[in-house]
């Protein structure tokens, strides 16, 4: 009866250990009110010092990561949820005008409403930083994508740089090329997983 007892014991304590060890690889949600992408377009051209750089931000709109475990990570954008930062430099009209460009002309926001990213593989390169490769869907094209992600504080953070060409994505260009965006975008990642 002792040795049932005791058997019965060992079994209650290694369940409530990987009843624990769940409990602490569960998925979390994205933090969508503090997680940020912001995307920086520069111009090129011949004309390209009268031009400016914009600055766009990409809100997160749903996600969930696994920081432990298997780490993995996912999330989705809203393309029409996509804005513009105001310049000082531009008045509302040109504002708007560019607005409407990347709505329509570079996102496609109807026809592509949805940007996402899930990783494949996440491999630890050292205390607070990882290694993420996974697909990136944008602009009705899937690509792999490979990133350097470091744990800043509270924040998951990554810079990568993207072409626009290699989603299916043809940069605008105005004055019969003179002024055009590059087709280079630099891309800043800060994420949050929710409490």
């Amino acid at each position: 009866m002792r040795l049932s007892t005791l058997a019965l014991c060992a079994a209650i304590v290694a369940a409530a250990r990987l009843v624990g060890k769940e409990k602490a690889a569960q998925e979390k949600a994205i933090d969508t009110q503090r997680s940020t992408i912001t995307i920086h377009v520069g111009k090129s051209g011949l004309l390209s010092a009268a031009a400016h750089d914009h600055t766009i931000n990409a809100p997160i709109s749903s996600g969930t990561l696994l920081e432990s475990g298997t780490p993995h990570i996912e999330f989705r954008v809203e393309t029409a949820k996509m804005t513009v930062n105001p310049d000082p430099k531009i008045d509302a009209k040109d504002q708007a005008t560019i607005q409407t460009h990347m709505e329509e002309m570079t996102l496609e926001t109807k026809k592509f409403p949805e940007i996402t990213f899930r990783s494949s593989r996440v491999q630890k390169l050292a205390d607070g930083q990882w290694k993420v490769d996974g697909e990136l869907s944008l602009h009705g094209a899937t690509k792999p994508v490979s990133l350097t992600v470091k744990q800043t504080g509270e924040s998951y953070t990554t810079h990568s740089v993207l072409k626009q060409t290699d989603f299916g994505i043809t940069p605008l260009s105005i004055g019969g090329g003179m002024i055009k965006v590059k087709n280079e975008l630099e891309i800043d990642f800060q994420i949050f997983a929710g409490q």
